[in-house]
């Protein structure tokens, strides 16, 4: 008895060292093979010292004994817990009814306007009588062929007849354009962006826990404002020129921009170019319907000396814009999880943009305020000399670099002068200030807005802006508002007290375009320390201020009614 029991405490030993490290199988073989090396007695010794029953060492020993090549897994194949699928077989084809992409299944189901999350899933299988958890839903979906899958954009809606036919155009003219070495340019406004300690999309490394801290709500900063970033993208080159607006996306500032790129790189990379080919979207500030777009062109062809070719791609297709895929979504990238803080960090993060492939980028900021609610009458688009392609004239035409002004057309006025048919406001008794201080005003004016301006652009810019010199001919724009009209407006408006709606149509503007022009004139007059005193006689209508003025013995022109 004394050997046994010394032998059963070296197997227990023995087993105690090494089971905890065997899985279910080695440990039943291992306890087998101790048994048979004893002999008889062996698997009651055995199952004493590992503590199990004399049954799984029996079964060990059955196994070796067999002959039985390794199985390389725990259980034999069919062995362990059943699976619930197979438990329960109504469970698969109740969770196909759930996630099936047409909802055929119960209209007012709890899941048909709920997100279908595996716990959903699960939660809405147990209620209807199937138990099951998350893990298993996820398995059985992968089973059956489904995945985590977002929206694909592909519906375009109702696509244009000729839709491919102007992409085929497009693709003709740019090959022939670069064929003969003049430059084909992409263009489009990428999206606004607030400037400030405002959250942006994406992720950058960081120490651990320290992200970047930014404000928890997005409304726009009414110092910093917004950036409207106007993209030019050249195809040939592979480089990209990007003006950051600070004010409105007006067809000024979209030509401005084209303009900027050829006097700042265009000219110099196509020193023998007497072409240029715009390829653009269908809407927006260089939409085919804006009057204003092509108005502005036509003076940067007079300009430049370039006859302009514009390509516009149908509407509805402004992704396949070289410039959306090959420039803006690299700005994108490049700029992700970075707070856009300031005018300045944009146009960094903008000029740093670069890809493996060789893309350049240049980025300005343009200060410049863009005047809205411009309009462009039927006289002025006749005048531009601009020809329409055979192929869908509306969205393909040429703007020649010729002078177009004709009779009927009035000249841009100076902005020391006001406006055709507006010199009769200027008489003392209106303004309240007689000849030689109404100089004097519009003097000091002049400076303070010029000093205004300059101080704008070095403060974000760090220089001037660059200019084009006149050319002193009219190009088919319309006068804007001169400083002597913003004058006279602010005048009425304070003097007098006329409303500004009731002022707008007096200058041809919208009272949108008005406003602007008088809270810009004040802050000048508030600068100079200029006040204007309301005058004891108040005016409420056009009417009333042609009486005022007849009973002053000021003769006034006929004055049209509000035309926007």
């Amino acid at each position: 008895m004394g050997a046994l029991e010394g032998q059963q405490a070296a197997l227990a030993a023995k087993f105690e060292a090494v089971l905890p490290h065997l899985d279910e199988r080695q440990r039943r073989l291992l306890m087998g093979a101790e048994a048979r090396s004893i002999g008889h007695g062996g698997i009651r010794l055995v199952a004493r010292a590992a503590g199990v029953r004399e049954a799984t060492v029996s079964l060990g020993v059955g196994e070796l004994d067999s002959g039985e090549a390794p199985l390389g897994r725990v259980r034999r194949a069919g062995g362990g817990r059943k699976r619930t699928v197979d438990l329960d077989p109504g469970l698969r084809p109740a969770l196909l009814a759930l996630v099936e992409p047409d909802m055929r299944g119960a209209p007012m189901s709890p899941l048909r306007w709920t997100t279908k999350s595996t716990r959903h899933l699960a939660s809405e299988l147990t209620r209807r009588g199937h138990r099951i958890s998350a893990d298993t839903v996820a398995d059985v979906l992968r089973e059956e062929d489904f995945s985590l899958q977002g929206n694909a954009k592909t519906v375009e809606g109702k696509q244009h007849p000729d839709r491919d036919g102007q992409f085929r155009y497009i693709n003709e003219q740019a090959k022939v354009h670069q064929a003969a070495g003049d430059p084909v340019i992409s263009i489009d406004t990428k999206k606004k962006e607030i400037v400030g300690p405002y959250r942006n999309g994406g992720r950058e490394w960081r120490p651990a826990g320290d992200p970047e801290r930014v404000s928890t709500h997005d409304f726009p900063d009414k110092e910093l404002g917004k950036a409207v970033p106007y993209g030019i993208y050249d195809l040939a080159a592979n480089t990209g020129w990007v003006s950051v607006g600070t004010d409105h996306d007006t067809a000024a500032f979209a030509v401005e921009s084209i303009r900027r790129w050829w006097e700042g790189c265009g000219r110099h990379e196509y020193p023998q170019a007497t072409r240029l080919l715009v390829t653009a979207d269908a809407g927006g500030s260089n939409g085919y319907r804006t009057r204003a777009w092509k108005t502005e062109l036509a003076a940067l062809a007079l300009e430049t000396g370039l006859n302009i070719t514009v390509c516009h791609f149908p509407p509805g297709t402004s992704k396949w814009n070289r410039i959306e895929h090959r420039l803006f979504s690299h700005i994108t990238m490049n700029w992700r999880g970075r707070p856009l803080t300031s005018h300045d960090v944009i146009v960094q993060s903008i000029a740093a943009t670069t890809t493996r492939t060789g893309l350049s980028v240049h980025a300005e900021l343009d200060t410049t305020a863009y005047e809205t609610g411009i309009r462009i009458g039927d006289r002025q688009m006749d005048a531009l000399p601009l020809s329409r392609h055979d192929w869908h004239g509306d969205w393909n035409y040429t703007v020649r670099p010729e002078p177009h002004c004709r009779d009927g057309i009035p000249p841009i006025p100076p902005q020391d002068l006001p406006g055709p048919g507006r010199a009769w406001l200027v008489h003392p008794d209106l303004t309240g200030l007689p000849h030689d201080q109404w100089d004097q005003l519009i003097t000091q004016l002049r400076a303070a807005r010029e000093l205004q301006r300059e101080e704008a652009l070095h403060q974000r810019r760090g220089g001037d802006r660059q200019k084009v010199p006149a050319t002193g001919l009219y190009t088919g724009r319309r006068p804007g508002l001169t400083l002597v009209d913003r004058l006279l407006a602010t005048i009425l408006y304070q003097r007098l007290g006329l409303p500004q709606v009731a002022i707008a149509p007096l200058f041809t503007v919208t009272p949108v375009t008005l406003n602007r022009a008088i809270s810009q004139t004040r802050r000048l007059l508030h600068d100079i320390g200029h006040t204007i005193e309301p005058a004891e006689t108040q005016l409420t209508t056009l009417d009333d201020l042609t009486d005022h003025a007849a009973h002053l013995g000021i003769p006034t022109p006929e004055i049209k009614s509000a035309s926007y």
